[in-house]
């Protein structure tokens, strides 16, 4: 039987999506590749001159594809913050967010609101962009949250000290404490949307070993990089989760190869202590905590 591909991609016209780090590597992929089924793509990124030229790439590609660009930082709540408060005064649903933009094992350094770089991109950016963004979400029929894990949670451990850098350095397991955290966030959000009756499905996904412009701090990454996929391979657990109808919340998807490294899209493993309930909920009422938005799951 033929594998899951981007022709088994619905058609997405009338649908508004949200790919944060869409400048670049799978953000890119995956903005094109929607826009090019006929969705509206928002191009969630930092910098406006390469947002800028890689939506002009997806317009000379596909003139008929519709792509914006808006300007969010997810080292900056403050700026997720007015990106979301800007979306939300223009725009009366949204069909589909996708929480792709992250870093990979940088040199030691902070967001500007001193959390670890890694934690506060990856995780704590996203879950307040989500938060704020939730209202849209709940409105919109059909809706989705795709959050984007790696392999890496495997050998995450959630520590909170490290989260503002009180603990030593180290970017591997900052980077897998992130990841970690990402895929408990999605799982613990379909748990409680299902506690609350609401229809949004809240998925992860994770790109095995695709080559990309992140792992340029990595050794490991370019040592290993023959043995990983081009971007447009990359993306299809990602486009997955986003698209195919039967893909259901709380589920989690990477590629079907050995080790998970390459493949097409399919069930993935999920570590132990992504499943750890209680662990899930205190990560939870952390990060509200940390970035001080409150989720109104449930809220009357």
């Amino acid at each position: 039987m033929k594998k899951w591909n981007h022709t088994n991609i619905p058609d997405q016209t009338g649908r508004t999506a949200i790919v944060t780090g869409a400048n670049a590597g799978l953000g890119l992929e995956t903005a094109r590749v929607l826009a090019g089924k006929g969705a509206k793509v928002i191009m969630a990124c930092r910098s406006k001159e390469r947002g800028q030229a890689a939506m002009d790439t997806i317009e000379v590609e596909n003139p008929s594809g519709s792509v914006e660009l808006a300007i969010v930082d997810l080292s900056r709540l403050e700026s997720v913050k007015s990106f979301a408060a800007s979306f939300s005064a223009e725009h009366r649903s949204l069909d589909l967010l996708i929480n792709n933009a992250g870093v990979m094992t940088p040199p030691e350094s902070k967001t500007a609101d001193g959390f670890e770089l890694q934690i506060g991109v990856n995780f704590l950016g996203h879950f307040a962009l989500t938060a704020l963004l939730f209202p849209l979400l709940e409105a919109t029929e059909g809706s989705r949250v795709v959050t984007l894990s790696s392999l890496a949670h495997r050998m995450g451990k959630i520590d909170l000290a490290s989260f503002r850098g009180a603990t030593r350095y180290r970017p591997w397991r900052e980077y897998g404490q992130s990841k970690l955290a990402c895929l408990m966030f999605a799982i613990e959000m379909q748990q409680r949307l299902d506690r609350a009756g609401i229809p949004i499905r809240s998925l992860a996904a994770h790109p095995g070993g695709t080559r990309t412009d992140l792992q340029r701090h990595s050794l490991m990454s370019r040592m290993l990089g023959f043995m990983m996929m081009d971007v447009q391979q990359g993306t299809l657990p990602t486009l997955y989760a986003a698209t195919e109808p039967t893909a259901q919340g709380g589920e989690y998807f990477g590629p079907d190869g050995i080790y998970e490294m390459r493949g097409y899209p399919a069930p993935a493993k999920i570590a132990k202590q992504a499943n750890d309930e209680e662990a899930r909920d205190r990560l939870w009422q952390i990060a509200e905590e940390l970035t001080g938005v409150t989720f109104e799951i449930g809220a009357d």
